[in-house]
């Protein structure tokens, strides 16, 4: 008869529920470092590290810009899918899946607001929204926002963050690239800035189009930048592109950008530049088109 017995303790199950809440704390891509969450929004989803810039929402993007209230313009614009476009699955029902997750309507968000001192017309495109393609809805909306600026005299600012035209409405979606450089050139002639912020990623007609016409061009750091992917000019050229190749700071030292800017400092930036400008100058007629919102 053993004297004593040892007692064996049941081997834990490897699911064992952590006590630590879900999303309090985010890795970052670029130098691994754990960030919490609330530490990661005060400092505008930039690592306080390695200054690597996450993604904004285009309701995060307004947040950072505006001080006080704004004014959503053209927030009941939908697509009809135009083209009734079905690839892997009906674009009907591509659209009905995105609305429910991303509780917008389209890729863009357009509003008035007040960025040091002054009433600005501000369109912040949305990635997650079919990669921020830009439809029909997009063109339309960005370009009303440009209209209603010439209308009151007020200066533009887009923030683009896309992957090009959108596709599943097919030449409607290339139309409105020149219906948009057809309102900022209105807005030229009117004499009133507009300024472009390019962020990760600016790709495709969105490129080719408005995100490169502004009075001034700037962006974020690293954000890629450019019209086809590194990997098609690759494949297409058969050669190996350069380091840093279609990102921020390599296209500014090849006089494709104002200016590369940390998001911390863009609203102070953009402050400078519109107080630069001065006050605008008075229309010499009334606008033609009212604003529509």
């Amino acid at each position: 008869m053993a004297w004593f017995k040892k007692v064996r303790k049941p081997i834990e199950s490897a699911n064992k529920e952590s006590r630590v809440p879900e999303g309090l704390w985010v890795k970052c891509p670029s130098c691994a470092q754990i960030i919490y969450n609330k530490d990661l929004a005060a400092s505008l989803s930039v690592c306080t590290k390695c200054a690597h810039h996450f993604r904004l929402s285009a309701a995060e993007r307004l947040r950072s810009l505006f001080v006080g209230t704004l004014t959503e313009h053209d927030s009941g614009l939908r697509s009809t899918d135009p083209l009734k476009f079905t690839d892997t699955k009906p674009y009907q029902k591509r659209l009905e899946t995105t609305i429910a997750s991303t509780g917008m309507l389209d890729a863009v968000v357009t509003a008035t607001g007040q960025i040091g001192g002054r009433d600005v017309v501000v369109a912040a495109m949305e990635y997650s929204f079919i990669g921020g393609s830009m439809g029909v809805v997009v063109g339309e909306k960005i370009t009303r926002a440009i209209e209603g600026a010439i209308e009151r005299r007020q200066p533009v600012v887009i923030v683009s963050c896309s992957g090009g035209a959108r596709m599943m409405e097919g030449a409607l979606s290339l139309m409105q690239m020149a219906k948009i450089s057809a309102a900022l050139a209105r807005l030229d002639r009117a004499r009133l800035p507009y300024i472009s912020v390019l962020t990760d990623p600016t790709t495709g007609g969105v490129t080719a189009s408005f995100a490169m016409l502004g009075d001034v061009n700037i962006a974020e750091p690293r954000a890629l930048i450019g019209f086809a992917g590194p990997r098609v000019i690759e494949q297409t050229i058969r050669q190996k592109l350069p380091e840093g190749f279609q990102r921020s700071e390599f296209l500014l030292d090849h006089g494709m950008l104002d200016m590369v800017v940390d998001r911390r400092e863009l609203k102070d930036v953009i402050t400078r530049i519109l107080t630069f400008g001065g006050r605008p100058v008075p229309a010499a007629a009334p606008a033609a088109t009212a604003f529509r919102s």
